[in-house]
């Protein structure tokens, strides 16, 4: 027996920073729709969205040197890496145009200018980044960037990593100037609770959904646990968006749907040493990120952040890799078990047997003790003291398993990537790194998959909220120039360069 029903044009699964911003376009693009939004937990953005959970990267490409890669005849592909930058330019269009709108009350509590910073040793590797130094330059979307291996020049930039190195090794870094530091459990509070005082938005907390069950007219009726009060709820809507991190598999795979099958997830777990010794973090003002270990997959990229988080400023270095079966942090044991399907069993084999060297990498990382975890981060900080570091637990990430034309059975995916089922009615966003960061740009596709029918009555408003939409700023450099200037006046960026 059902203790509550409702009908509504839109459910979306999940108070994180997608579906706060896939619920804040579709408020401003249809205000007449309701949008009923269920989270598991008592408030939003407390798992892969809050800031403890992910290390606040306003992802643009700017310093992650996985996004260019090096191809055999030696030149560098950019093209991930300005897809990337045009995504988060997409982003901060639109948190631009909320702060005019009083949606967003102060960017400052949620975005912060600070350096990104790219970082390596080695010959081999600082002939890597002059290469991609030389690409990214020349290109309008990184004009500014600067190269340098003076180890006086770097004492500036970062005299946290540089004080006290010894090795012979040859250094060199860039610097972007206008990179970012992103609370995105601020921001995601921030728009759900602009959100919540709509008078067709309903925001339902402690909900968890249990089944998602397509009807004969194609609507989609969605069982729901309300854990407070311990009663089971029926609602039903015209369109589904899972947007519930590592949580996504599982309910896609609840809807049965054909793409639902022959994929899988196998969750990562991040861990990061964390400095809140105030004579320390004064001396790194930046995000620095460099090359990943040989032989290790892209997301084990380690990096030494600078972080505003709770009005303090603290360091993060990592990240280092744990394990744990969960999909959340507050998932359950079973995750893994209960995502192997009759028709992912294959592909989820395949992936184990494609990927033994990242097992065996995850296996050494949680043998680490913390004095191991120190002597990694000294190759950042050479002087760094035992007692300034903290381990600390950050949120779980599931990384995506799929057969793909290219990568064969059980392709193991990094990245992020949209799902949506032939009739538009159900989308679900998997994967990981760097879904905050490009979440405006995402849903914009979902708009686009989903709601062919509205988009053009839909467009001038959308040109209104981020002007560069259906146009390329690779190819605009005016246009560009003025999206850099005034998103970074709206948003308080006083140091971004335009």
């Amino acid at each position: 027996m059902t203790d509550n029903q409702t009908t509504t044009e839109v459910i979306l699964i999940g108070a994180g920073i997608v579906s706060a911003t896939l619920g804040t376009l579709l408020n401003k693009l249809q205000p007449d729709w309701h949008i009923t939004i269920f989270e598991k937990l008592d408030t939003a953005g407390k798992e892969s969205s809050n800031e403890w959970n992910n290390a606040g990267t306003g992802h643009a490409a700017l310093c992650e040197l996985n996004y260019t890669v090096e191809k055999q005849d030696g030149s560098i592909d950019i093209s991930k890496a300005v897809k990337i930058n045009d995504q988060f330019q997409v982003s901060m269009q639109l948190w631009s145009h909320l702060v005019k709108t009083n949606d967003i009350t102060d960017p400052r509590d949620f975005i912060r200018p600070l350096p990104h910073i790219s970082f390596v040793s080695g010959e081999k590797n600082t002939a890597f980044l002059k290469k991609r130094y030389d690409a990214l330059s020349n290109h309008p979307q990184f004009q500014g960037m600067e190269f340098s291996e003076d180890p006086e020049r770097l004492m500036q930039w970062i005299p946290l990593m540089m004080e006290d190195r010894t090795s012979e090794k040859p250094v060199a870094a860039t610097k972007a100037g206008h990179g970012t530091d992103v609370n995105f459990g601020e921001l995601t509070r921030q728009l759900l609770d602009s959100l919540a005082q709509q008078d067709n938005v309903d925001i339902r907390y402690n909900h968890t959904v249990d089944d998602l069950n397509q009807l004969e007219n194609g609507s989609w009726e969605v069982k729901v646990q309300n854990t407070k009060h311990h009663t089971l709820e029926e609602h039903t809507a015209d369109f589904v968006f899972i947007g519930a991190g590592g949580g996504a598999l599982p309910l896609l795979q609840k809807t049965g749907l054909p793409e639902s099958r022959h994929i899988g997830g196998f969750p990562i777990s991040g861990e990061f040493l964390v400095c809140h010794n105030p004579e320390v973090v004064k001396q790194h003002d930046a995000k620095v990120y460099s090359k990943e270990p040989e032989g290790t997959p892209p997301m084990t990229v380690p990096h030494l952040d600078r972080r505003h988080i709770e009005g303090k400023d603290t360091l993060l270095y990592g990240p280092f890799a744990g394990f744990t079966p969960k999909f959340l942090k507050t998932g359950s044991y079973m995750d893994l078990l209960y995502s192997v399907k009759p028709n992912n069993t294959l592909t989820m084999l395949a992936a184990g047997a494609k990927n033994i060297p990242m097992i065996k990498y995850l296996a050494k990382q949680l043998k680490m003790s913390k004095e191991e975890r120190m002597e990694e981060l000294r190759q950042f900080v050479p002087n760094a003291k035992s007692r300034d570091w903290d381990i600390l637990v950050a949120g779980q990430r599931v990384q995506l398993i799929e057969d793909t034309e290219n990568g064969g059975r059980g392709a193991l995916q990094f990245g992020t990537k949209l799902i949506h089922s032939d009739d538009q009615s159900l989308a679900a966003l998997l994967g990981e790194s760097p879904g905050a960061s490009v979440s405006a740009s995402i849903m914009l596709e979902v708009l686009e998959k989903c709601f062919p029918d509205h988009l053009e009555a839909w467009k001038p408003k959308i040109k209104e909220m981020i002007p560069s939409y259906g146009e390329s700023l690779e190819d605009n450099p005016d246009l560009l120039d003025t999206v850099h200037v005034s998103t970074s006046r709206t948003l308080g960026l006083t140091d971004a360069k335009t």
